[in-house]
């Protein structure tokens, strides 16, 4: 079960007016907990303390184990809150504290995780890391009491060593950040991305480890658009093998849609029940990309079961989404989502209970092991492939929309309710282009209205973003990422409705983050702004994990506003930023794969459309829904629409010839350099882009 902390009587400590769900957790604990800040690390100074820091997220499974068996507890409390300074951090609020303290838990231990558990002096400098910690010595694991008795002795009796430590840490985090290493950003770093993907794919399962599996939907967009530019099939196949069994294993969601966080096993059977909502934006990108590659009905299915997990279930009132929800629930680990086959006999008539159980693999003596669970528990999942290409897709859905009414009787996993302006963005991006891609306004309409809260609430008086808001307030200094993922957000929403403000917005943010996160000599992005607070490291993020770093984002978003707006100074920094990073790149390309799907739209050739005509003219709509219907990765569209003929041209003045006003609608068709004569019929659009002579090789 998830803390509450509303079960505990000891008094609030530090944390009570805090509106992080995490930190709220944790407001009850008899450990007198501090957030991050100046009071905390004053007090550690005044008193000669160290600082135990513990960072964590409200959906953490192991972050709950490690509260309950230890800052519940009297004695641990004790030790905490006479001999150190504890301070709490919620990785979601403040990514850039987790950020540093996990580089140094992975530099000191060689494995990171959560919660994260870190020592350090009253200057922030750690000498201690580690993750979950039993309360006591268990199965070769210390204990945190021992810890904590053995770190407070070294502190009274070896704290020149100890300060000398801490110091080392700091000196290699500032040698081993991440830093753009300049190079030659050519084709050969997508080849060499593809070669190491190759190496690495599971071509038993899928996926590109062994166990556990994470979906990493950035490798599906690379690896389709490799397929797309070079023509070679495996690229496509590893792609849609990874796809179609995350689609079909247990890590998927089959009555309430969405996806879990990953797979504990190889087979993408047993997962961790957490779900996260920046997993859903980007495996509904991925999703809906490859269902336009290849048409195949499983991906959009799963694409369309994600939008109706998150607009049912992690949609604010605000029309936000919430952050994640927990693997936990009454029951223990994934108990939400866990059947019986009698249950299954209970939720529905006999013929379809027998059915639902034969097709989601459940059995007597059940599929999923775990002590708290007991016996015969099962994970849905679909042993005999997509039901819907063999059985009565009816049927089917009826069996789902009961066992989903019956599931939802039981307790359900708390959410996290943190409305994250990264996270938020990467979901509108999602659905815009899924609007796009299955032509449903509906998705678009839920776009713009996530984005008209974040516009209208998480916005700072000089211009700049906010990065979190919760329960009415917003707060915390934006990052990188925030930007960058907002930037693409914004240009997604202009590519569906083709008003031009989307576009304005999204120069003003670029502009902003320029201004306050540049590094020097232009190369790359800071992860926190100038003038932000006062950290050990100031880290620059390149590595793509299971988001893509905010530099690898913000290299495709200029390529796209150098491409929209005909400004040739996106497409010049896109470049830089591309050289700068190729170095460091090329030692393991398949890290980066968000970063090469930017590349490959950089060195083209790219294919830019515009549409000139009223809104309401079929031709023109025609010509939209043929361009619309093809997987165009590397593709910008504009649509000038008669109201906004005046506006865009301001933003984008090269369009200023192909405005219309009046007579029939053309479209104009440009491959990098060489522009082709304009196109009055969606026809003639249809044939140029049937012809694979558009630069890529498939269509």
């Amino acid at each position: 079960m998830s803390p509450d902390p509303q079960e505990s009587d000891h008094r609030p400590n530090h944390l009570a007016h805090e509106k992080s769900p995490y930190l709220q957790q944790h407001a009850r604990n008899p450990v007198d907990w501090y957030p991050w800040g100046d009071e905390a690390f004053r007090r550690a100074a005044d008193e000669d303390k160290p600082v135990f820091l513990s960072i964590g997220y409200a959906t953490c499974h192991w972050c709950h184990v490690m509260a309950h068996e230890s800052f519940e507890n009297a004695q641990i409390a004790d030790i905490l809150n006479n001999y150190f300074v504890p301070v709490k951090v919620d990785r979601q609020e403040r990514p850039d504290i987790d950020s540093i303290y996990m580089a140094a838990c992975l530099q000191m231990t060689g494995k990171g995780g959560w919660p994260l558990t870190i020592i350090m002096t009253p200057d922030k400098k750690p000498f201690f890391a580690g993750t979950y910690l039993p309360r006591t010595f268990r199965a070769g694991m210390t204990g945190l009491d021992e810890l904590l008795t053995q770190a407070y002795r070294l502190w009274n009796d070896q704290r020149d060593a100890l300060n000398d430590a801490a110091e080392n840490v700091v000196a290699r985090l500032e040698s081993g950040m991440p830093r753009p290493v300049q190079g030659a950003a050519d084709r050969s770093l997508p080849d060499a991305g593809y070669q190491e993907l190759l190496l690495s794919f599971d071509p038993v399962n899928g996926g590109f480890s062994r166990s556990p599996k994470f979906p990493l939907p950035t490798y599906i967009l690379f690896l389709l658009r490799f397929w797309k530019r070079t023509g070679t099939g495996h690229a496509r196949s590893m792609a849609e093998s990874t796809m179609r069994a995350m689609s079909l294993g247990g890590i998927h969601d089959h009555l309430g849609g969405g996806f879990h966080r990953y797979s504990t096993d190889a087979h993408w059977m047993v997962p961790h029940f957490e779900k996260m909502l920046y997993d859903q934006a980007l495996l509904l990108t991925a999703y809906t990309e490859a269902w336009l590659a290849t048409k195949e009905p499983l991906y959009r299915r799963t694409a369309e079961s994600i939008i109706g997990y998150v607009s049912r279930d992690l949609i604010s009132p605000e029309n936000a989404f919430f952050s994640g929800e927990d693997a936990d629930s009454e029951g223990g680990e994934g108990a939400f989502y866990l059947w019986t086959k009698q249950e299954i006999l209970d939720a529905l008539d006999p013929d379809d209970g027998r059915y639902a159980a034969s097709l989601f693999g459940v059995t007597d003596h059940g599929n999923f092991r775990s002590p708290e669970a007991g016996a015969g528990k099962n994970i849905l999942h679909l042993p005999g492939g997509d039901p819907d290409e063999r059985g009565d897709p009816r049927r089917i859905s009826r069996i789902r929309e009961r066992m989903l009414a019956y599931r939802n009787k039981r307790p359900r996993p708390i959410c996290d309710r943190n409305i994250l302006t990264d996270w938020n963005a990467l979901m509108i991006a999602a659905l815009a282009a899924a609007s796009r891609a299955f032509q449903e306004p509906l998705y678009e309409r839920m776009a713009e209205q996530t984005m008209d809260f974040l516009l209208n609430n998480l916005r700072q008086p000089d211009g700049g973003l906010l990065h979190r808001w919760c329960d009415g307030e917003a707060a915390v200094p934006a990052f990188a990422d925030d930007y960058a993922f907002m930037i693409r957000a914004l240009i997604e929403l202009y590519e569906t409705g083709f008003n031009p403000s989307w576009l304005e917005e999204a120069e003003v943010l670029e502009q902003y983050l320029r201004q306050h996160f540049t590094a020097p000599q232009k190369s790359g992005f800071f992860f926190t702004p100038d003038g932000g607070d006062s950290l050990i490291v100031r880290r620059m993020e390149i590595c793509d994990g299971p988001l893509p770093s905010g530099n690898s984002m913000m290299l495709e978003n200029l390529v796209l506003l150098g491409h929209l707006t005909g400004n040739f100074r996106y497409l010049e920094h896109a470049s830089g930023l591309a050289d700068a990073f190729a170095g460091i790149i090329r030692k393991s390309p398949s890290a980066y794969t968000a970063y090469l799907c930017g590349l490959d739209h950089l060195l083209g050739p790219a294919l830019d459309i515009i549409i000139a005509g009223k809104r309401s003219d079929p031709v023109a709509g025609e010509m939209l829904r043929m361009i619309r219907g093809r997987y165009l990765p590397a593709s910008t569209v504009h649509v000038i629409l008669p109201e906004h003929a005046q506006s865009l041209g301001s933003l984008a003045p090269f369009i200023l010839p192909m405005i219309q006003t009046t007579g029939n609608p053309v479209a104009y068709i440009c491959i990098g350099s060489e522009c082709l004569p304009p196109m009055q019929s969606a026809e003639e659009v249809g044939e140029f882009l049937e012809k694979g002579k558009n630069g890529f090789k498939d269509s």
